[in-house]
Parts: structure tokens; C-alpha cells; sequence
């Protein structure tokens, strides 16, 4: 049996796991009928964990991600435009480095639709001829939720990474 202060050390060189409850960091508007609570971010690893509540009949502009995003439905229903599936409550949904889609919210929906994503890489928006409009990465995203954060009047928020 390990002596007390191996116990010690070995619980002392273990991370610490971070925790977040759903109402300690705030929700803030993203674009209109969009809101966005960014709970970590890795500008360094090119990563960010984002939960985003959309209004019935949101069209996100079509776009290119660069590394694997997973999807999480807490709520509501979506679709890409491109694909016949529909995410609603429990759905998951992996999408692959390279591909390209349109969000749709559809305009039945009685209720806000709530997705956690886990994003690697960016995010392109693209035009009709699929040239690189915006690009939405770990580093941008933050600042966007920062700058929101300040012009919504909440305190600077206590996000995993910042």
C-alpha cells in the first residue's frame, strides 16, 4: 500500500478537471436571432467548446470546416440545407475536417434550438463561388465572446482557456 505522502504527490501531479454550471457564464448575442456561451477555448491547439441557441428560421451561410466539429442538440431541431438528416433532442452529429454544409433552423420550430459544438480548426464562410469570406477560429471567437461580453454589461467571463 502507498505511503500517505505518495498518495499526496500523486493526487497533487493529477489536473485538475474544470467545471462550468449552465448559468455561470453568460449567454450573448452572436448575430440577430443567434446567442453564443463559449465555455473553453485553446487559441493555441486551434480548439473551442461553443453552446449556441438559434431562433426557428436561422440560416447560417454556408461554410468549410477545417478540422472535425461534434454536434450536440440540447434542444429544438436543425439541418443542413445539403444533407436529408435532422438533429433534434440527443442527436450527435460528427462532421469531418473538409466538409461543407448550410445550417437551417427550420421556421415551425416552437422553441429555440440550443447545440453545443466542439470545434477543431476553423470555421470558412465561403461565397457562391466558394471563395473564403470569413473565417471564425479559437482566437476570433473569443474575442467576438469577450466583446460581447463588455457591451452586454456582463463581467469579463470565467471561460476555460482565458
Amino acid at each position: 500500500m502507498p505511503s500517505k505522502d505518495k498518495e499526496e504527490e500523486v493526487a497533487m501531479t493529477i489536473p485538475a478537471s474544470f467545471h462550468r454550471g449552465e448559468n455561470e457564464l453568460p449567454f450573448v448575442t452572436f448575430a440577430e436571432g443567434i446567442t453564443i456561451q463559449l465555455l473553453k477555448v485553446d487559441v493555441e491547439g486551434g480548439r473551442f467548446v461553443v453552446r449556441v441557441r438559434f431562433e426557428p428560421g436561422i440560416t447560417i451561410q454556408i461554410h468549410k470546416h477545417t478540422g472535425d466539429v461534434h454536434a450536440f442538440t440540447h434542444a429544438g431541431a436543425w439541418k443542413y440545407l445539403e444533407y436529408p438528416e435532422v438533429n433534434t433532442k440527443g442527436s450527435y452529429l460528427y462532421e469531418p475536417a473538409g466538409s461543407i454544409h448550410t445550417l437551417h433552423v427550420p421556421e415551425d420550430n416552437k422553441e429555440i434550438t440550443d447545440v453545443t459544438f466542439v470545434v477543431s480548426g476553423a470555421n470558412l464562410d465561403l461565397d457562391e463561388e466558394g471563395n473564403v469570406e470569413n473565417v471564425l477560429d479559437a482566437g476570433a471567437i473569443r474575442e467576438i465572446y469577450l466583446a460581447r461580453c463588455k457591451e452586454e454589461g456582463h463581467p469579463k467571463p470565467d471561460v476555460i482557456g482565458i
